[in-house]
């Protein structure tokens, strides 16, 4: 290709990564692991353009070359901002299943009232969810799960091809999915908490009957606190492993990956 050639690519090729950003960007600002609070704006900007230098030889020949109105121009570009939004959020979902059993976690055990600012879900959150939110994105960047979105993101130009329009029937029940089973897993993983908080009341209830002059209720809070972070400690490596199986098989059932 001589430089003339070049020249009168270059509005296309331009147009082309506007819109390869606009999507990979905005799934990288919301996708777990890469698009956390924690991360500089400045740093998911630099991955969202290094994204779009690395697939967009590859997705030439599947982007629209740029439409002579700007209207249309903004229709695409909002769209794939949409789609990249979708799918982030999709994944982010799954993995908002620790923060939830973090926050039911500190309810069993008496330590609702300690809080603590919390990103993920906004405003103020209980220790133990902010805790366990932490220790679910150090599990999806240290085991390479963060890959499986990415790879849904990068196949979703074949499921959802650049201007056409946006089902928005199957996104919503998509989403709702996503949050029927984030909710599920963040129940199982919280699961043998209920169960201890139960075994603790009932035995604190017995003991109320057997000894009612005992002040039953300044001998649970702390004992209840105690029992609770020891079981939590006993617990994390399992509760970590068994959230690792669930967000895979989550994000293997993400758009583009089934």
């Amino acid at each position: 290709m001589d430089e003339a050639a070049q020249l009168a690519a270059l509005p296309v090729l331009a147009f082309q990564a506007v819109l390869a950003f606009a999507r990979l960007g905005a799934a990288v600002m919301a996708l777990p692991g890469l698009g956390e609070e924690e991360v500089p704006a400045a740093i998911r900007l630099g991955l969202g353009l290094g994204l779009v230098v690395m697939l967009l030889p590859g997705l030439t020949e599947r982007l629209p070359a740029p439409p002579d109105d700007a209207g249309e121009a903004a229709r695409l570009i909002l769209l794939e901002v949409l789609v990249g939004l979708w799918l982030g959020g999709l994944a982010r979902i799954v993995v908002l299943a620790m923060a939830v059993a973090g926050q039911a976690i500190a309810l069993l055990l008496g330590l609702a009232q300690a809080l603590v600012p919390d990103p993920a879900l906004g405003g103020m959150g209980t220790a133990t969810g902010r805790f366990l939110a932490l220790a679910a994105t150090v599990l999806v960047l240290g085991s390479g799960l963060y890959l499986l979105p990415l790879r849904a993101l990068t196949d979703s130009y074949a499921l959802l091809p650049p201007g056409d329009p946006f089902p928005a029937e199957a996104g919503v029940e998509a989403i709702a999915a996503a949050v029927a089973e984030s909710l599920a897993l963040s129940l199982r993983l919280a699961a043998p908490f209920v169960l201890a908080a139960i075994v603790i009341n009932v035995a604190l209830g017995l003991l109320a009957r057997i000894a009612p002059q005992v002040q039953v209720y300044f001998l649970a809070i702390p004992g209840q606190v105690l029992l609770g972070l020891a079981l939590l400690a006993a617990l994390m490596p399992p509760l970590l492993g068994a959230f690792g199986e669930g967000a895979r098989a989550a994000f293997l059932a993400l758009p583009g990956l089934r």
